[in-house]
């Protein structure tokens, strides 16, 4: 039949390719939207009062703050500028209290400041320390008192006695020297001396030296205790190593009284009481030396006097 005939005989039709369009589906075209002009697209003025609103809100606390700093540093800058340059606060009196070896005007002239000078700018710790690196100056305080004040209030150190270590050296009571005596001011005048002490001593062993004068100035003070009972006024001691010797101050008298630790001093002073006594006004003013330190006959004094 012409149907099997056909499909026998004949070869089959081969397949065709997909057809391809002529144009893609897939166009790109401009983009048409309108647009709108730029006095639309702005906000309303109710939605930008609203937005600058929350805005302040916001940042009122850091104004705030900013606002008050600039205030404080506006006054402050106005405050020292008015301290420091009005000549209400300009220094009119330097008062000095405490000062003995020195006038207040000299005192006033190592200052680093003078009247007139505006007292906040005044270095009062400069001045203090000026002052208190001087010998004699124990402790200084320098204080403000306003508008126009100053007070320099010194404390001085008490000279006990005039040590003689090659020159003469004023010494407190730690029997350490802290300034050389000035002797045409007048210091060390009425001040016994202590001797005996080299002033090697000093730059070697400065803690021994001084360990010797304070004996000497014990020994002072205990002569000066029984000063009621008849002893004559000392001027001098001479401390070394194996004890002390006290000078009377009028006639120069030695009085060996050899160690003076403990009771020992107590006793050699009972001594010479006894033999200061036991002379008389002429043999006391020819009297050169008395030994009072003898340790192994305690009952055995010796009294040198002078022959002319």
């Amino acid at each position: 039949m012409d149907r099997s005939r056909s499909s026998r005989g004949t070869p089959p039709r081969a397949a065709l390719p997909d057809r391809i369009p002529r144009v893609s589906r897939l166009v790109l075209r401009p983009n048409r939207r309108r647009t709108s002009p730029l006095v639309a697209r702005l906000p309303r003025p109710r939605e930008a009062l609203d937005a600058c609103g929350r805005a302040v809100r916001r940042a009122a606390p850091a104004l705030a703050t900013t606002a008050i700093l600039a205030a404080v540093g506006a006054g402050l800058t106005l405050g020292h500028d008015f301290l420091t340059t009005s000549r209400r606060f300009a220094v009119a009196d330097v008062e000095v209290r405490g000062s003995t070896v020195r006038t207040a005007d000299e005192v006033r002239a190592l200052l680093p400041f003078s009247r007139g000078d505006n007292i906040f700018r005044a270095p009062i710790g400069l001045a203090e320390s000026t002052l208190a690196a001087l010998p004699w100056i124990a402790a200084v305080d320098v204080r403000r008192e306003l508008p126009q004040r100053v007070v320099v209030e010194l404390r001085e150190r008490t000279p006990a006695a005039v040590v003689a270590a090659g020159e003469l050296y004023l010494v407190d009571a730690s029997g350490r020297p802290f300034k050389r005596a000035d002797l045409a001011r007048g210091e060390g005048a009425g001040l016994p001396v202590v001797s005996g002490v080299p002033r090697e001593l000093y730059a070697s062993a400065p803690d021994e030296a001084a360990a010797q004068v304070r004996r000497g100035l014990e020994v002072l003070a205990a002569w000066t205790d029984g000063a009621a009972d008849g002893r004559p006024a000392v001027g001098e001691v001479a401390v070394d190593r194996r004890g002390a010797t006290v000078f009377t101050y009028d006639s120069a008298v030695a009085v060996r009284l050899g160690a003076t630790d403990g009771a020992q001093l107590t006793d050699r002073l009972a001594r010479f009481d006894a033999t200061w006594s036991a002379l008389s006004p002429d043999e006391r003013a020819r009297a050169r030396a008395i030994h009072v330190d003898n340790d192994i006959r305690t009952d055995l004094l010796t009294v040198s006097f002078r022959t002319n």
